[in-house]
């Protein structure tokens, strides 16, 4: 059980670190970016980035180091005599409510009103400002979870 539990947490590593990465290059650079360019090919980049980011390569990782760190969560409470076990603890839990939570209950939800739109009316326009403020605001967040979750998960690495 303590290498399949180790394994699993290099993956959660591996897989907080990827996503901290992704979630930083959309604040400091994609959303900057798209920020300068006209509202209408701001508005349709992000929306093909949207229709985009949606594939197995990127939900896989995604999603699949959410199920990892959830199963890592549970083994840290059954598990938490080890040393260890409150950083795993923390650090799943960081991921799956800060990185995980945070995408479906906020950056989800703007992200289907976006696609709804059309970037050629005023309603449109007036959505996408919003968007850039408030979305990139809770990608910060998650950039910082899942940075966070990471440096957690090395820390439960190294004290085990």
């Amino acid at each position: 059980m303590d290498k399949i539990v180790s394994i699993l947490n290099i993956i959660s590593v591996l897989g907080t670190g990827l996503m901290a990465g992704v979630f930083f290059v959309f604040s400091v650079a994609i959303m900057r970016a798209l920020e300068r360019i006209t509202p209408f090919s701001g508005m349709w980049a992000m929306q093909s980035i949207n229709i985009y980011i949606v594939n197995p390569i990127f939900l896989g990782v995604f999603l699949g180091t959410g199920i990892i760190c959830a199963g890592l969560a549970i083994s840290g409470v059954v598990r938490w005599h080890l040393p260890g076990a409150a950083w795993l603890i923390a650090g799943s839990m960081i991921y799956v409510v800060g990185s995980v939570g945070i995408t479906v209950i906020f950056n989800v939800p703007m992200n289907n009103a976006l696609m709804a739109a059309d970037p050629a009316t005023p309603e449109g326009l007036q959505l996408w400002a919003k968007y850039l403020t408030d979305w990139t605001f809770w990608n910060h967040i998650r950039t910082v979870a899942s940075l966070a979750a990471s440096a957690s998960l090395i820390v439960a690495l190294v004290w085990k």
